[in-house]
């Protein structure tokens, strides 16, 4: 190797890029954003433990010189670069359009109803199980197979399998018949349905429990023998083989359907509506005409505790005497703590900030909507509309947007519903996704049934009312709003 050449490899390289980093503040405050109302509550609460130089209180005049303390004490021996704090956005920076900001006492704070917890799934099926006149042993097979259940109430595991994992879990030698004959006792229990092992089989259980008639004694019959067909929608195969007229199909039809295929979702929506508990982070309400923006986040008033300031001071006038190792290290503690404290209380306020200018340019861009409650009254809305108005990041309103909800008087509404992209209609005026989407929905409720509409004439029928939009367009809006296909979509 030459020395010319070994001097080009050690050869060193001076470049220059531009690097943004993030204050301590700043990745606080992108954690926080992310936070709803009920998860800033523990959030502070976890601070307040860990950090004994915050607490809940108002700061009164004289506990406001922290920071001047904490640059004299940094005035001797401490190089660390300070942090500026408080340089944020002022009510001067929100948008100045009719909207009010209405802040809430303790006294007139919404109440959150309390509910109270429930039994699950699988107890409400055991107590049920657990009055049988059964055995020991029938017993803990009944628990076994209550405990494979999934959310709609199938036992979808092989009986064969659930045998083997009895021998190798538990040491329980049992048969398929065994097991079988515990399973016909789990499926008598409520609601109908439970413990199928298939679609055919819940439907057909359902059937059996009721009361016998001519209707219910062919539709058992075609579940059982013509489940395929029945399932494609095959009408006029199901007449020639039951030599039966379309109207007697229909109404085995209508049997069948008033039956449940999640019999345990029936359980799962009951809890969900007695648990499922959403609280709004805003509140928009129309008084007189005019618009009124609140929030309500139970967040206490945060301050540096006086404790830890006088401690503060007490060090600062003591600068001039020798200090020992241990009481520098304290003293290096207690600036630590004001310090986090201070990041602290002052990303809750911006946090407090940013989430009103956002939601303010949200109401400002879908004010009509927030009006009236027409979901036709909706405009196009991507996150770069809201950042363009109140001058965050799209990643910040991108954060602010998820999981947040608003109450109006029209409802409750997750932030992300007044987002869209947006079309050109015939008249060249910007509409909606969403509009589409609605009349998509309305045309395929109107349809004749016996006749349901393609997506070729879901089309045509779009471009008529003046939306130009694409085949493929259609089927993935239509998958979207959960519609099946013309073929499912056919009724006799």
């Amino acid at each position: 190797m030459t020395i010319s050449h070994f001097d080009e490899m050690i050869r060193q390289q001076l470049t220059q890029k531009q690097q943004q980093k993030l204050s301590p503040l700043q990745i606080q405050q992108i954690k926080l954003l992310e936070l709803t109302g009920l998860e800033i509550e523990d959030r502070i609460n976890q601070e307040l433990e860990e950090n004994p130089a915050l607490e809940e209180g108002y700061d009164s005049p004289s506990d406001s010189d922290d920071e001047n303390l904490d640059s004299e004490f940094d005035a001797g021996s401490d190089t660390a670069e300070d942090i500026a704090l408080g340089d944020y956005l002022t009510e001067d920076d929100i948008p100045g359009y009719k909207l009010q900001q209405t802040y809430y006492s303790d006294k007139n704070t919404r109440e959150d109803i309390p509910y109270s917890e429930g039994e699950s799934f699988q107890e409400y099926l055991l107590n049920q199980f657990r009055l049988k006149n059964l055995s020991e042993e029938q017993i803990r097979i009944g628990e076994y197979l209550i405990g494979n259940m999934d959310e709609d109430g199938y036992i979808r595991r092989g009986l064969d399998a659930i045998s083997d994992d009895l021998a190798f879990q538990y040491g329980w030698e049992v048969s398929v018949p065994e097991i079988e004959a515990i399973l016909k006792i789990v499926q008598q229990l409520e609601p109908p349905g439970i413990g199928a092992v298939h679609l055919q089989d819940c439907l057909l259980i359902q059937l059996k429990r009721k009361e016998k008639t001519p209707v219910r004694e062919r539709a058992i019959r075609i579940l059982e023998d013509y489940f395929d067909a029945f399932s494609k929608k095959q009408y006029d195969k199901i007449e020639k083989a039951l030599n039966i007229t379309e109207a007697e199909l229909k109404n085995i039809i209508k049997e069948i359907t008033l039956l449940n295929p999640r019999p345990g979702n029936v359980w799962e929506s009951n809890m969900e509506s007695k648990m499922a508990h959403i609280t709004p982070d805003f509140f928009v309400e129309v008084i007189n005409g005019e618009l009124f923006l609140s929030m309500q986040e139970n967040v206490p008033e945060l301050k540096v505790s006086k404790e830890y300031g006088d401690m503060l001071n007490q060090y600062a006038q003591s600068k001039r005497l020798q200090h020992t190792q241990e009481r520098k290290d304290a003293a290096n503690f207690v600036k630590q703590k004001i310090e986090s404290a201070n990041w602290f209380i002052d990303a809750i306020k911006q946090r407090s900030i940013t989430l009103k200018n956002t939601m303010l340019s949200i109401i400002k861009i879908q004010r009509d909507f927030f009006l009236t409650g027409e979901e036709s009254n909706l405009r196009p809305m991507i996150l770069k509309d809201v950042s363009e108005l109140c001058g965050y990041d799209i990643s910040t309103v991108s954060r602010v947007s998820n999981s947040k909800y608003v109450q109006t008087n029209f409802g409750i509404y997750p932030l992300k519903y007044f987002f869209s992209e947006s079309m050109t209609n015939d008249e060249g005026e910007e509409v909606s996704t969403r509009e589409i989407k609605m009349i998509l929905k309305t045309c395929i409720d109107e349809e004749d049934k016996s006749n349901p509409l393609t997506d070729d004439a879901l089309m045509k029928e779009l471009k008529n009312r003046g939306y130009e939009v694409a085949r493929r367009t259609v089927a993935k809006y239509r998958e979207q709003l959960n519609m099946p296909t013309s073929r499912l979509r056919k009724e006799i």
